[in-house]
């Protein structure tokens, strides 16, 4: 896959899941105290990780040359971590 499309790629999956948190971000402030602290708890471990695959898209953008190859290297990487973590704290929202 080329930069580009990587780039692309990462922006739209990065767009759906920040819309998903959003989700249940809502979903979290009707559940009870319980299951809010709960969920709460679990959306913050996403929250490092997403902002680690976000800056790695920023520097995607940003590099060029040769630099291009480590930094969608990094990206690749960031956005599977990304969504290890998703998939563990997804099953906890649906």
């Amino acid at each position: 896959m080329g930069l580009k499309e990587t780039q692309e790629k990462m922006e739209a999956q990065l767009k759906e899941w920040g819309a998903k948190l959003e989700e249940w971000k809502n979903k979290a402030a009707k559940a009870t105290a319980e299951a809010q602290a709960d969920m709460n708890k679990q959306m913050e471990q996403l929250r490092p990780k997403l902002e680690a695959a976000q800056q790695k898209l920023k520097e995607l953008k940003a590099a060029g040359g040769e630099a291009a190859g480590k930094v969608k290297e990094g990206s690749e990487r960031a956005m599977a971590e990304l969504k290890r973590t998703w998939e563990a704290v997804k099953s906890k929202f649906e």
